[in-house]
């Protein structure tokens, strides 16, 4: 099942072909609203009985019930096309978690411990990552964009990144994950970006409070969390700027598992339903397919610009597209 975000009040619905099913008034065909909540934290929280129930509300809706079919006045079926798809952020709580330098491609490419000028192959990027251990970086924006929607391009920066990105929503508190039982915390799969600041620091600090990945819409998420459908390990992405494709992976090619984070992660820290783990970026950022000169000096080139259409898509899970625009003037 395909689960979205639409319309005026943020529901939560099923996006099945092109059209998109409510699913707590679908529920309430069938007597069963309390089963199915009406937004997309509740709907994690309930489990596998509001899965359940929604699922069933679904075959329902669109078998027996008809496109006229209304609840309070509104209608149960809507044409995809008609209504507005939110991010799919479970609450303005929501953690997400991560992944860095979890691709030997991109790895390479970055140069990372490396004197400017000298390379990795991919299969020494490989043993790198699994030598230096997990790396990553929380981010907590406050806003972030979702299907269609507008990027800001932080004034702080001449040098903004994209990084298509695979994530797992989380369904269930997770404290203390032993080794191979992260899958059965797992509630979805959602696509994210990554938008990063790449400008060089003048001085590297311990603590930098991850800056270069905290701003106002520096993630993105959607279009859709696919639920029960998809393997995490096995989700094709690319990413596209401007129609040109930047980035084709898969994320079979992860150097550690959605599980090994988790494992990682959950020690003596409970993650809760809706946290999200992304689990990093393949090769073909700006910042890893940009020619360094000997001083270390990285052009601009292909970073993106104000005005730039930005595109990170599965064929499972549908396109998330955003828009680059100049931050607002202060008043």
């Amino acid at each position: 099942m395909k689960v979205v975000v639409f319309g005026p009040h943020q529901r939560v619905g099923a996006l099945v072909g092109d059209q998109v099913v409510d699913l707590n008034a679908a529920a309430a065909l069938r007597q069963q609203a309390e089963l199915v909540p009406s937004q997309l934290q509740q709907l994690i929280e309930g489990g596998d009985r509001a899965l359940d129930a929604a699922e069933a509300a679904v075959e329902y809706a669109l078998r027996q019930a008809g496109p006229q079919a209304t609840v309070n006045a509104a209608p149960v079926l809507q044409p995809a096309s008609a209504v507005k798809l939110h991010r799919p952020q479970p609450s303005p709580a929501t953690r997400i978690a991560c992944a860095g330098g979890n691709y030997a491609q991109h790895t390479a490419g970055m140069g990372t411990g490396l004197a400017a000028g000298q390379r990795r192959t991919p299969e020494e990027a490989f043993q790198f990552i699994r030598q230096a251990g997990y790396w990553g970086f929380w981010k907590t924006p406050h806003v972030v964009a979702g299907p269609e929607d507008e990027v800001i391009y932080p004034a702080r920066t001449e040098r903004l990144d994209y990084e298509g990105e695979a994530a797992v929503v989380l369904g269930k508190p997770a404290k203390d994950v032993r080794a191979g039982q992260g899958s059965g915390y797992f509630w979805g799969v959602t696509l994210h970006f990554d938008y990063s600041i790449r400008d060089r620091r003048d001085a590297p600090m311990p603590m930098t409070f991850a800056l270069n990945k905290n701003f106002d819409t520096s993630s993105a998420l959607g279009p859709c969390i696919v639920v029960r459908e998809l393997d995490p390990h096995d989700v094709a992405v690319q990413t596209r700027v401007n129609g040109e494709v930047r980035q084709d992976y898969n994320t079979r090619d992860m150097v550690f598992s959605f599980e090994d984070f988790l494992e990682y992660l959950s020690r003596d820290l409970t993650l809760l339903p809706g946290d999200i783990i992304s689990g990093g970026s393949g090769a073909g950022t700006a910042m890893d397919s940009t020619p360094r000169g000997a001083d270390g000096f990285i052009p601009p080139d292909r970073f993106l610009k104000v005005g730039d259409v930005v595109e990170v898509a599965s064929p499972a899970i549908g396109v998330l597209r955003n828009r680059i625009v100049a931050k607002p003037a202060s008043t």
